[in-house]
């Protein structure tokens, strides 16, 4: 038992860096440690990582407030609201939804970061330092805050769903879609989904899909984590920053294509 707990305190440390460093997307880390080193059932697992994902959160967007003064409520306010109600009713929609679909979405995201976040980086981005949508248009709250409403609800959905943390798509989204700056990004991302993984991983729990126990052991060991991920990523510049998130960007790219590819070639059962 000293061992499990021992393995699941450091799943949460290392899951803890990574979201505070990168604003999220803990979970690409937690899910499959927690599917590898527990008896979970595969609904469980992301139940409670989404639970211990409020630990991660909490501590990131604490720092970032505090010490980088990193925030964004414009766009983060309508996503916070948003996150909440994709968190809530989106989970059981996205479920219904196919799981190729949901991957190939991911991946077209994932790659429009990394080539974005490396053109800045090499000052070939013809959009640098800005949004894709016009600016005049974000400079209208009739328009900004039901857009970041939506992109919550459809972020908190898939995050409510899959347990990855939303991270993966909130970052992308508020940097490509609000022109906002990365450090900025990373610390309303997890301002955005810190009610969100609440209300999600207390609806799993309720439900019987979350060990409160493991997702409180994994929780604790990933604050600590988190605050140094946090403040790793504040002493970084941006341009290092969004080479490290451009890479992660196509690191998960990469194995969300692998993962597809492997689902595809699985044999199909026999019926004879």
């Amino acid at each position: 038992m000293t061992d499990r707990n021992g393995r699941l305190l450091g799943i949460g440390a290392v899951g803890g860096v990574v979201g505070g460093l990168l604003g999220g997307g803990n979970g690409v880390l937690t899910v499959p440690a927690l599917d590898h080193y527990t008896s979970l059932p595969r609904p469980a697992v992301h139940g409670t990582s989404t639970l211990a994902a409020t630990w991660v959160c909490a501590a990131g967007a604490l720092v970032y407030w505090l010490i980088g003064g990193t925030l964004d409520l414009r766009a983060g306010g309508g996503m916070i609201v948003g996150g909440m109600i994709g968190g809530f009713y989106g989970a059981k929609l996205v479920a219904r939804a196919s799981e190729t679909l949901l991957r190939v979405l991911l991946i077209v995201i994932l790659v429009l970061t990394a080539t974005k976040l490396y053109l800045d980086a090499a000052g070939l981005d013809p959009v640098a330092d800005g949004a894709v949508v016009p600016a005049d248009l974000l400079a209208t709250w009739w328009f900004v805050v039901p857009l970041s409403v939506v992109v919550g609800i459809v972020v908190g959905a898939w995050a409510g769903a899959m347990g990855l943390g939303g991270g993966l798509l909130a970052v992308p989204a508020l940097v490509l879609l609000f022109g906002v700056d990365l450090h900025t990004a990373a610390g309303t991302s997890l301002l955005v989904f810190l009610p969100n993984s609440l209300v999600s991983g207390l609806s799993h729990w309720r439900q019987g899909t979350a060990d409160l126990r493991i997702a409180n052991l994994v929780g604790l060991a990933s604050a600590p984590g988190a605050v140094a991920g946090a403040l790793l990523a504040l002493a970084l510049g941006n341009v290092v920053l969004g080479v490290v998130f451009g890479t992660f960007a196509a690191v998960m790219a990469v194995r969300e294509v692998v993962l597809l590819v492997r689902r595809r070639r699985r044999p199909l059962p026999d019926d004879g």
